[in-house]
């Protein structure tokens, strides 16, 4: 951890809602006028695109399970690395991952490069003069025998769906954006399992918030659900770790946010429509501290 160089974790599965945070966040910084250092957790992974699909094929005909979720699927310890060093010194080493065209033209521009999709630039030296490192991805908050990423981050949050309502959103966005047909979708969900309960479910231990999501409306079977359940259709869970996390005020949330109700000491329930907005409420205060402690450091 760090007063003068915080890092800031949204640990979180694909469709998960971290998308959701990060807007929330870069909403925070603009007024707070601070500039962040943004890491997205696909540039960490240890294989480009067509390297993993020969990974998983290799790990498919061997009987053995293979996934992005998986530490032997990502470089834990570039990413332990970079925490480190961002909060000693401010800097580190990153790159990107480019995941369509568009990406790979406006990285390629940006550093006179022939670039394609599928592919990672070459890491660079992250800029100086940054206000805070902004993490969101898989694995912010991975503890095994060889890294402990929680040891760096001075403020973890995590988002989560629950699990049939995150596989409803796997099966429509890899049926509909990528091709897929649900006995892939299925196979792809068996495939991540034991990698997810390794390490994805014990990083929700160690954050300071969680924010799940829970769909009010049957997802039973989530192999069988037509459609994803919106925001307005569902209820978010906000677990605070500490209940005085910053001396939070949940009166004072329960007030500002309209059909809020407190489910335990430690657990604030807000309509889903109102995610983005109480993302915004619980963490703008958190960050104002971080950064009067930067200040004051």
């Amino acid at each position: 951890m760090s007063k003068k160089h915080p890092v800031i974790v949204i640990t979180g599965s694909s469709g998960a809602g971290t998308t959701t945070v990060k807007k929330a966040l870069e909403s925070i910084f603009y007024r707070q006028n601070l500039r962040p250092v943004v890491i997205e957790g696909d540039s960490f992974h240890r294989y480009d695109r067509e390297d993993m699909a020969a990974q998983v094929e290799r790990a498919t005909l061997a009987g053995q399970n293979f996934s992005h979720f998986g530490e032997d699927a990502n470089l834990f310890d570039r990413l332990e690395a970079l925490f480190r060093e961002y909060g000693e010194t401010g800097g580190g080493q990153r790159r990107f991952y480019l995941h369509d065209q568009d990406e790979a033209r406006v990285h390629g521009e940006r550093l006179g490069l022939e670039l394609e999709a599928g592919r990672f630039t070459p890491w660079e030296a992250i800029e100086q003069g940054t206000d805070l490192l902004f993490y969101e991805g898989l694995h912010g908050l991975v503890k095994t025998e060889r890294v402990d990423l929680t040891r760096y981050a001075d403020l973890k949050v995590g988002v989560v769906p629950v699990v049939n309502l995150e596989w409803i959103q796997k099966i429509h966005r890899d049926s509909a954006e990528r091709g897929y047909s649900m006995d892939e979708v299925v196979d792809n969900i068996l495939r991540r399992m034991p990698d997810y309960v390794k390490y994805i479910t014990p990083q929700f231990s160690e954050t300071d918030i969680n924010f799940q999501r829970v769909a009010t409306v049957d997802t039973s079977n989530p192999f069988i659900a037509r459609d994803i359940p919106t925001l307005d259709e569902s209820f978010v869970v906000i677990r605070f770790k500490n209940p005085d996390i910053r001396q939070t005020d949940f009166s004072n949330l329960l007030s500002m946010i309209s059909g809020s109700f407190m489910s335990r000491r430690n657990t604030i329930v807000v309509p889903g429509g109102k995610m983005g907005m109480a993302m915004e409420i619980v963490l703008t205060p958190i960050i104002r501290e971080l950064m009067a402690r930067r200040e004051a450091s």
